[in-house]
């Protein structure tokens, strides 16, 4: 099967204080990094929804959210159809597998895991870290829009995913990741010291 990727790097980094995707570990910023993330884990082709601030060039389809402030549904729903109507002439694209730009500790190896669970006939796919729910998330295609249609505020596919008609198979991945995220400098310089590079500013 041929899966997609996505990545929500709209947010301005409120508690940061700069734009996530903009920041850096090993001076990789962090949009890199995810869709590297992605693309090394199969993903083909990967899109970035961006938002608070331009990110430049980047190795994936980038769209712009220009409602970026009212919460992580907004990019969702951008993206996912933004990747329907790409879909529309690539007929074999089967899934999107999905993860947030500040997840650092997502590896390639937590999105082939999920990838694989899809191949086996899941529909939807949640990687878990600690028996907790996390990412990457994968959607069929058949389920994107109305996962975005469902999408509201900071809740993402949440309210899809949780809906009962939906089984959703859930793949540990905590010895290909964690569920740790930068929300603040300190999680940054954190996030550098698990991955072994230098702090710097």
């Amino acid at each position: 099967m041929r899966v997609a990727g996505l990545v929500l790097a709209a947010g301005g980094g409120t508690r940061l204080g700069r734009p996530k995707a903009l920041a850096d570990i090993g001076g990789q910023r962090l949009v890199d990094r995810a869709v590297s993330t992605l693309a090394a884990g199969g993903a083909d082709p990967v899109f970035v929804v961006v938002g608070a601030a331009p990110v430049g060039h980047v190795e994936a389809f980038v769209v712009s959210n220009n409602e970026w402030r009212t919460g992580m549904a907004s990019s969702l729903r951008a993206g996912l159809t933004a990747m329907n109507v790409y879909a529309e002439s690539v007929t074999d694209i089967d899934a999107v597998v999905i993860t947030l730009v500040d997840l650092v500790d997502v590896s390639p190896g937590a999105v082939r895991a999920v990838m694989s669970a899809a191949a086996a006939g899941a529909r939807a796919v949640k990687a878990t870290y600690d028996g907790d729910r996390g990412h990457p998330v994968l959607l069929r295609r058949a389920d994107w829009l109305r996962a975005a249609a469902m999408a509201h505020g900071d809740a993402g596919a949440r309210h899809f995913l949780s809906g009962p008609e939906l089984e959703v198979v859930e793949v540990p991945c905590d010895d290909v990741g964690t569920a740790a995220d930068v929300d603040t400098a300190a999680d940054l310089v954190a996030a550098r010291g698990r991955l072994g590079q230098p702090d710097r500013a």
